[in-house]
């Protein structure tokens, strides 16, 4: 059990939960935004960050602090929190990022790891090596193996009350993600940052990202913060949060300002292209677009941060709502109709939705069916899984609509799509009070029959007959044959 963090609220993967951060003496709530604050630049204040947007936690890189001779004595002399002017907590960076830009950074694991104490970091990194995506499995497992050892050697640091994290590295390989999250686990350390991700998200490859980070999470346990390096998108923060990601950092809101990119939920828009602002936050509403695009650089830059941050902000309030309400994958959905790619890391994440299942709560207060991927939704798993824990007649009529007067069967059960078939007692009960489409698409249908032929699978002996509505036949086939089958619509 980790002290550091406690899980409050549940929904699919994702979770509300404290991050305590001893050093800084606060308590971090999660999903949190840890927006980027290079040393040598101020597009926006930490100060501001803390008191406009209510940034409770922010990153930095004590590798460019350490590298620069009047950053280092200033944090040496001030600590992080007077230098920057942040009353919330500060994590650094190790250099690792450099080391996967140059090849190569002149310290080690023991020295960032003291000097980040020295500065008063309250989240430190140790230099791990971010192995890209798609080397040869040689690579991967070389890297994993110095990765490890750095991991091992920042166990015997003296670094007080000081959270250090763990790096899960192994490129794009399953086993080696999962053999990482095994081991960070195992250490003391305290967060778990899934890394080298960032090649994978400028590639729109999210259905790889999705793999890399379920394979990650089998292996840490369930009480281990979980942060997404590089993640600074907030189109791709729901697919995220669903996955069990609980910390994301972000230099998106200023690095995409400096080009003049104006960031949405549903993507990326250069500011000479938009006509109307579709949000609004308070730059927004106090410019129009052409009032933006006339003003100076830096204030036209810092505006345009300031707008991206706050969408940024916005939609993981929009996150939390939605864990705390129950619909969090209902958001997913409607995210994942912002790009194709996304779409692509929905359905994969839906593959990965036994895994889901387990963290998922039992009850909530409603279950929207809004596309064909809701089938494969894990409350849908669940009620397959819990079928075998039903007491099935001998004769028994799985029906669509009402139940039908007949002493021919022992016990009639609604069959509703998604789910498949269960008791009529059960119909007032999560997640079978289902709203559906009257439209029933074939996803669902499919789902239904999986669920009547798992029914029959963990009752072989039953005599079993469907009643269905004119299902089509490559449904039925999913129908085992000794089951009997009625098409009401033939009447």
């Amino acid at each position: 059990m980790r002290e550091c963090f406690e899980v409050r609220d549940l929904d699919a993967g994702g979770r509300i939960g404290e991050l305590s951060v001893p050093r800084a003496d606060v308590t971090v709530e999660t999903p949190a935004l840890l927006p980027v604050i290079n040393p040598n630049l101020d597009t926006l204040s930490p100060r501001r960050l803390a008191d406009e947007f209510g940034a409770e936690i922010l990153i930095t890189n004590s590798y460019i602090i350490n590298g620069d001779d009047d950053l280092r004595e200033r944090a040496l002399a001030e600590g992080l929190h007077d230098m920057l002017d942040f009353p919330g907590a500060i994590m650094t960076d190790s250099g690792s990022f450099q080391l996967s830009e140059y090849g190569e950074i002149s310290v080690t694991t023991e020295e960032i790891l003291e000097f980040q104490h020295e500065i008063g970091s309250d989240i430190a990194t140790p230099v791990d090596i971010p192995t890209p995506p798609d080397v040869s499995r040689e690579q991967a497992e070389r890297e994993l193996e110095t990765t490890q050892d750095r991991l091992e050697i920042a166990e015997d640091v003296d670094t007080g009350e000081m959270l250090v994290s763990a790096p899960v590295q192994g490129s794009t390989y399953p086993d080696l993600r999962e053999r990482a999250g095994r081991h960070a686990e195992d250490t003391d350390l305290d967060v778990f940052p899934v890394g080298a991700v960032v090649p994978l998200m400028n590639d729109y490859r999210y259905d790889d990202v999705v793999d890399v980070v379920a394979a990650a999470k089998r292996g840490l346990g369930a009480d281990a913060p979980v942060h997404l390096f590089g993640a600074g998108h907030p189109m791709m923060f729901a697919l995220a949060v669903a996955m069990g990601c609980d910390l994301f950092d972000s230099a998106a809101y200023a690095l995409y300002a400096r080009d003049d990119r104006y960031l949405t939920v549903r993507g990326t828009r250069a500011l000479e292209d938009i006509d109307y602002f579709p949000c609004s936050c308070a730059i927004c509403t106090d410019h129009s677009p052409d009032e933006l695009r006339a003003l100076p650089d830096d204030e036209r830059e810092s505006e345009l941060a300031a707008h991206n941050l706050h969408v940024t902000f916005a939609e993981i309030r929009r996150i939390k709502q939605a864990i705390r309400a129950g619909n969090l994958m209902e958001l997913v959905e409607q995210r994942a109709r912002a790009h194709p790619t996304m779409l692509d890391g929905y359905r994969t994440l839906l593959d990965h939705a036994a895994q889901l299942e387990r963290s998922d709560p039992v009850s909530k207060g409603s279950f929207f069916y809004t596309s064909h991927e809701s089938a494969r939704r894990p409350e849908v798993v669940r009620h397959h899984k819990r079928l075998e824990r039903l007491s099935v007649p001998d004769s028994l009529l799985l029906t669509e609509g009402s139940a039908p007067r007949s002493d021919e069967y022992d016990d009639s059960w609604r069959v509703e799509p998604p789910f498949g078939p269960f008791p009529r007692a059960l119909s007032k009960s999560y997640p079978l009070t289902a709203e559906v489409p009257d439209r029933t698409d074939r996803a669902a249908l499919a789902a239904a029959a999986d669920g009547v032929a798992r029914l029959v699978e963990v009752n072989p002996d039953a005599d079993i007959t469907l009643a269905h509505e004119g299902w089509p036949a490559d449904v039925l086939e999913r129908v085992p044959d000794d089951v009997a089958l009625v098409d009401l619509t033939a009447a």
